[in-house]
């Protein structure tokens, strides 16, 4: 089946908020077989609501808006699209008596708007709200089928897995399985060359690539009778990729780096320090977004001057004077040093230039060194960033160190450079 999402919500078109709703449900939507066609935004204007609906409907039998179900003068989604599909607003007793409960849980004081929330359609279909007050809502005519969300993600999401999820399943068109192939190391262009073959002869599975940030992420997807027809078929091509990408490949199942990483120290109990300079501590804020990671991440340590280096980490204050602070020689000694302060299983540094300013002759903007000191050894590798703005350079910096770690936890080759 042919669908489309409609966010509502003029905050959406002012870039107030990200619309990730948007990018949950096409993803759930795409598991349970249902083509998504087009996404819409639109702002909270009734006029303009109904032009997106007569736009949509002309080409999908099913859409799917995101908020508007709320109790203020602006929400307006659920008044518009039921009269757009002829249906009556009744009272609902069990919804008007959940809101009463939710409120008295919360012990606040209900005004008369909030029970604009208990009006849903006579001949619809009532999904209620087990993290929110606004019910969604689906109503059909036609062949045709809105069902209704509400915006806040949270209630959204325990909506969406509660009732909505099994709703949708009439509509399904078969199953589709998909993996994602996280790269680090390679483009998006080079990794494309690689399986120029496999692309251009693609039907099903389909390979498509993306670029993020340093990383390459390739999906592979089939949509067959059923889901196990289309694992098989999904399977081979991965095995395919990922012996073509080879050391590249951190991840088949759409891992984010610092959680591969993450995973593999709590599982071995081993543990981790780092000391950053021009990434200054965001390798730490990434890995203590991983749960349990407390248990073996020991120390984070910002060394951002000379001063710093020599004091925390035991830098050679010679080496910094003749080399600066960007060299290999200082990469090893801070990793060095950061192990005989913490006694860590893994201790990883990083010095470098994050740029727009800073570069020296043979030092480009983009340049850094990692040190890595691990089971008695200490490697040194250089990255030279693509230089595209100073937060790229720094998230690159710091998804290098991950695949360093990353790659000494699998004993796996280090490469000289990035």
């Amino acid at each position: 089946m042919k669908s489309a999402i409609i966010s509502v919500g003029t905050e959406l078109l002012m870039g107030q908020i990200v619309d990730t709703n948007a990018v949950y449900l096409s993803t759930e939507l795409r598991s349970l077989g249902i083509d998504v066609n087009y996404r819409y935004t639109v702002g909270d204007n009734d006029a303009r609501l109904r032009e997106i609906l007569d736009l949509a409907l002309k080409d999908v039998d099913l859409i799917i808006t995101i908020g508007g179900l709320g109790p203020t003068e602006d929400d307006m989604t659920k008044e518009t699209v039921c009269d757009y599909f002829g249906e009556k607003l009744v009272m609902s007793k069990k919804v008007k008596t959940d809101l009463i409960r939710h409120a008295a849980a919360h012990s606040y004081t209900l005004t008369e708007n909030v029970y604009k929330q208990a009006m849903v359609p006579e001949n619809g279909t009532v999904f209620y709200n087990g993290a929110g007050m606004a019910p969604g809502i689906a109503v059909e005519k036609d062949g045709k089928t809105a069902v209704m969300l509400p915006g806040p993600p949270r209630e959204l999401k325990t909506m969406f897995n509660d009732s909505v999820r099994d709703y949708l399943k009439k509509f399904s068109g078969g199953s589709i399985y998909y993996k994602v192939i996280k790269i680090f190391g390679r483009g998006e262009s080079s990794v494309e060359t690689d399986l120029l073959d496999l692309i251009d002869t693609q039907t099903d599975p389909t390979i498509a690539t993306y670029a993020k940030e340093g990383e390459c992420t390739v999906r592979v997807a089939s949509k067959r009778a059923t889901v196990e027809e289309a694992e098989a078929a999904v399977m081979p091509v991965v095995n395919e990729i990922v012996r073509r990408e080879g050391d590249h490949v951190y991840s088949i199942d759409d891992e984010e780096l610092m959680d591969v990483v993450g995973k593999k120290l709590e599982a071995d109990r081993i543990s981790i320090s780092c000391c950053e300079s021009c990434t200054g501590g965001m390798f730490a804020e990434y890995l203590t977004t991983v749960p349990g990671i407390s248990d073996v991440f020991e120390r984070g340590i910002v060394t951002y001057t000379y001063r710093a280096k020599e004091e925390e980490l035991g830098v050679d204050h010679d080496t910094l004077q003749i080399c600066t602070a960007v060299a290999p020689e200082v990469a090893q000694q801070m990793a060095e040093g950061l192990y005989k302060k913490t006694g860590s299983d893994v201790c990883i540094s990083v010095t470098g230039i994050a740029g727009p300013s800073g570069a020296m002759p043979g030092k480009p903007v983009g340049l850094a060194y990692i040190g890595c000191a691990y089971k008695g050894e200490t490697t040194v590798t250089k990255v030279l960033a693509r230089n595209l703005s100073r937060q790229w350079n720094r998230r690159y910096f710091t998804l290098a160190m991950f695949d360093i770690v990353n790659r000494k936890l699998d004993g796996r080759k280090i490469p000289e450079s990035y």
